[in-house]
C-alpha cells in the first residue's frame, strides 16, 4: 500500500537478524530512502530528516511530485541540499517501502500482519543508523525532524550521542501527554473493532477502511488548531447528507481527511507506529530524570515549539529545554506563533525556516 514512489527512491537491504529492543527480530530487513545534495569526501556534511507518523522518504521536490517537508529541504533552503547531503528514510514499521506488517514474513511467505513485532522509537532510530554505516557516514552534521520525527532526532542523539554534532527537534517533546495517549488510544479501538480488520488478518480480503478512516479523523483534530478551525470552518454548514461530517463544514473536512488516507496507509502499520510513538519517553536514558537523561547528549539542540499546537504543547517543549538547560548543554528554544496548530512544523513559515537555517549555519 502506500503512494508511487519516485525515481530517486533507493532500497538498502540489512542482511541477517536485526534484533528488537522489547525482544525478537527480523530475518532481513529492506529500508527504503531518498538522498539530496552530494556527499563530501569527507562525509561531514550529512543532514538526517526523520519523518512522522504518515510520511515517507520523499522529503523533497525532485521534479517528480511535491514532498513532505518542502519549504524547509532544498537548494538555499533552510536545511540547504546545495550544502547538505540529505537522507530520509522511511521508518521501520510504515508501508512506504521499509520493512513493515503488510511485508512478507521470509519464514512463512505471507505478510507479517499482528505477528509483527513490536516496535519502538529505538527500533526506527537503529535501523538509521545502520543504514548510515551502509552509506559510509559515522557522524552526522545533523538530525532534523518535526513531530515524531523530531522524537527520533532526539532519541538517536540519546542513543548515539557520538553520531551527530546538531539536533533540530521540532513540534515534539520528551514524551506525549496523557491527552495524545488517549487520542491513540481511541484511534487503535476504531480499527480493531472495525469487522473487516480480522484480528490484523486482512490482508488477501477487504481492507479495516471504516475504522482507519475514524481513527485519522480524530487524528487529524489533535493536528489542527481551535483557532484555525474557526477561522477556516467556523459553524458554516457543509453537506447535510453526508452522516460523517453532520451537516457540517469542519466534519466535511475532516470525514474527507480519514478517507484519503485510509486508501493509501495500511492499519497494522498504523497501529504499531501509535504504539511506538505513545511508548516513547526520553527520560528513560536518565531512570526516569529527564535532566540525567540529557546529560548523555553531546549535540548542540534547536528546540522549536507552536504556540496553538496541542499534540505537542510549547509548556512540554519547555520541559524538555529546561531539562537540557539544567544539564549543562548547549540549547536554544522558541515558541512561534502559528494559527495552524501541530501542522504548522509541515506547513513551514518564514520564522521557523530561519531557526533552522541560522541553527545549521553556527
Amino acid at each position: 500500500m502506500g503512494k508511487e514512489h519516485p525515481e530517486s527512491l533507493r532500497n538498502w537491504r540489512k542482511k541477517g537478524a536485526f534484533r528488537l529492543e522489547l525482544g525478537g527480530q527480523l530475518e532481513g530487513l529492506d529500508v527504503a530512502y531518498e538522498t539530496y545534495g552530494t556527499l563530501s569526501n569527507e562525509h561531514d556534511n550529512a543532514v538526517l530528516v526523520t519523518h512522522a507518523l504518515a510520511a515517507d522518504s520523499h522529503v523533497a521536490d525532485v521534479g517528480d511530485r511535491p514532498g513532505w517537508w518542502d519549504e524547509v529541504v532544498g537548494p538555499g533552503k533552510a536545511i540547504d541540499t546545495d550544502r547538505f547531503f540529505v537522507i530520509c528514510p522511511n521508518l521501520l514499521g510504515s508501508c512506504r517501502g521499509t520493512t513493515g506488517p503488510a511485508s512478507l514474513d521470509p519464514s512463512t511467505g505471507t505478510p507479517y500482519g499482528p505477528r509483527f513485532p513490536h516496535l519502538t522509537v529505538g527500533d526506527w532510530v537503529t535501523a538509521h543508523v545502520d543504514l548510515l554505516d551502509a552509506l559510509g557516514i559515522e557522524r552526522l552534521f545533523a538530525a532534523a525532524g518535526g513531530s515524531i520525527g523530531g522524537q527520533q532526532a532526539l532519541e538517536l542523539a540519546l542513543r548515539f550521542p557520538e553520531r551527530v554534532s546538531h539536533v533540530a527537534v521540532v513540534a515534539a517533546a520528551a514524551r506525549l501527554s496523557a491527552q495524545g495517549l488517549a487520542f491513540n488510544a481511541c484511534g487503535r479501538a476504531s480499527i480493531m473493532n472495525d469487522p473487516n480488520f480480522r484480528d490484523g488478518d486482512y490482508y488477501g480480503h477487504e481492507p479495516p477502511v471504516s475504522g482507519l478512516s475514524a481513527a485519522r479523523m480524530m487524528a487529524h483534530i489533535t493536528y489542527l488548531s481551535d483557532e484555525g478551525m474557526r477561522d477556516e470552518f467556523g459553524r458554516r454548514r457543509g453537506n447535510v447528507e453526508d452522516v460523517s461530517g453532520l451537516g457540517f463544514a469542519v466534519g466535511d473536512f475532516i470525514a474527507e481527511q480519514g478517507r484519503r488516507f485510509a486508501l493509501h496507509f495500511d492499519a497494522n502499520s498504523y497501529l504499531a507506529i501509535t504504539r511506538a510513538m505513545d511508548h516513547y519517553d526520553a527520560s528513560i536514558w536518565g531512570d526516569g530524570d529527564l535532566v540525567r537523561a540529557c546529560e548523555r547528549l553531546r549535540a548542540r539542540v534547536l528546540l522549536l515549539s507552536f504556540d496553538s499546537d496541542w499534540l505537542y504543547p510549547p509548556k512540554d517543549c519547555r520541559e524538555l529545554a529546561l531539562a537540557l538547560l539544567r544539564a549543562g548543554k548547549k540549547v536554544h528554544y522558541a515558541n512561534i506563533p502559528s494559527p495552524h496548530g501541530h501542522d504548522s512544523f509541515l506547513l513551514g513559515s518564514p520564522t521557523m525556516n530561519s531557526f533552522i537555517h541560522t541553527f545549521l549555519a553556527g
